[in-house]
């Protein structure tokens, strides 16, 4: 296919035809790449466009071979921190691919960054594990062919609740609960109340610093009570269902850990784990898991027909590694962040 017959046009809004036809892209894209994943939920997509999150910023680009729709890009500009890098996600259906689709998405993207003044691109692809599940190489050999180089690597896991012995983790919540003398719960739904959202503003601020981070050049976020209430907003908007829960140290009255499993509009059945942080001085105290136990039972009450939930860790975090595992997460893939200057 001449290169010359595919052409790539801006998405300016939710309500073109062309952004329903990305939409379809990228499912056809999960179903044939990612059979394992949840697919593409619309009103989470839509509000991408719709509701960015707070300093993110997208654009949105489709791809026409011959008229019809090929393949699409999203590209996030960050305005609030990390201004110096652009995120990048491209998708090509099935039936377009090897066509140089893929190549010319990527290079209006590198286009459009450099005139923003980005001076590297990020963007993650799948791989398999030993003995895992499979997957192409196609978007690591894609990768490597633009120049780019692996600056993390993170690792998927999954906890099927079917699997779970309710016995065995009331156990380990309850030998955790041992080392937490002086601690005590608080739990909020979607938005977090008044009292304590300068705590979790402070965590969540914490979060890029605390994780390991590889080579990828990604400073910590600035996180305050606006930007948390305007994330909030952005998720309401996306119908999306956020449970918390909160360790508070009862001498402070602080909020010292919390962890977050966010639910999409659809399906019912999935859900994502989110960030889970103690502060240091309290680490220690098996917080990280006293949290996460009492977190799940607290979206299960509410998600009766929750089932997966899918979280990531970098390769080389132990310690959150070693609890996940400890409640019954296991491995399904790797996954490389790719970094590219400019």
């Amino acid at each position: 296919m001449d290169a010359t017959a595919i052409d790539i046009t801006p998405i300016e809004s939710a309500e073109d035809p062309a952004y329903e036809q990305a939409f379809q892209i990228v499912g056809a894209a999960v179903a044939a790449d990612l059979p394992d994943m949840p697919a593409p939920c619309w009103e989470s997509f839509r509000g991408t466009m719709t509701h960015p999150w707070p300093g993110q910023p997208t654009r949105h680009f489709l791809a026409r071979v011959d008229g019809v729709a090929a393949g699409y890009l999203e590209l996030t500009l960050p305005d609030l921190d990390n201004t110096e890098n652009a995120t990048v996600e491209v998708w090509v259906h099935p039936q377009f691919r090897r066509r140089g689709v893929g190549r010319l998405l990527f290079d209006r993207a590198a286009a459009v960054a450099r005139q923003e003044g980005r001076k590297r691109l990020i963007g993650d692809s799948p791989a398999a594990l030993p003995g895992g599940v499979a997957r192409t190489d196609a978007g690591n050999q894609f990768a490597r062919s633009l120049g780019a180089k692996p600056a993390l690597t993170e690792v998927r896991r999954r906890l099927d609740l079917a699997t779970v012995d309710e016995e065995v983790l009331a156990e380990q919540l309850a030998e955790a609960w041992l080392h937490a003398d002086g601690y005590s719960l608080v739990w909020w739904r979607d938005v977090v109340p008044g009292e304590y959202i300068d705590d979790v503003a402070y965590l969540d601020s914490r979060l890029v610093k605390d994780a390991p981070m590889g080579e990828l050049a990604w400073e910590p976020e600035v996180i305050d009570r606006r930007r948390i209430r305007a994330f909030e907003a952005a998720s309401r908007a996306r119908k999306r269902r956020r449970y918390n829960t909160g360790v508070r140290h009862n001498a402070t009255g602080r909020v010292v850990a919390f962890t977050t499993l966010d639910v999409e509009h659809c399906p019912a059945d999935h859900a994502w784990q989110q960030v889970t942080i103690v502060e240091p001085q309290h680490r220690g105290h098996r917080l990280g898991t006293v949290v996460k136990i009492e977190n799940l039972r607290y979206a299960r009450v509410h998600e009766p027909a929750l089932r997966l939930i899918d979280t990531w860790n970098a390769a080389e975090n132990p310690h959150m590694i070693a609890i996940n595992e400890q409640i019954g997460f296991r491995p399904v893939d790797s996954w490389i962040n790719w970094q590219l200057d400019l």
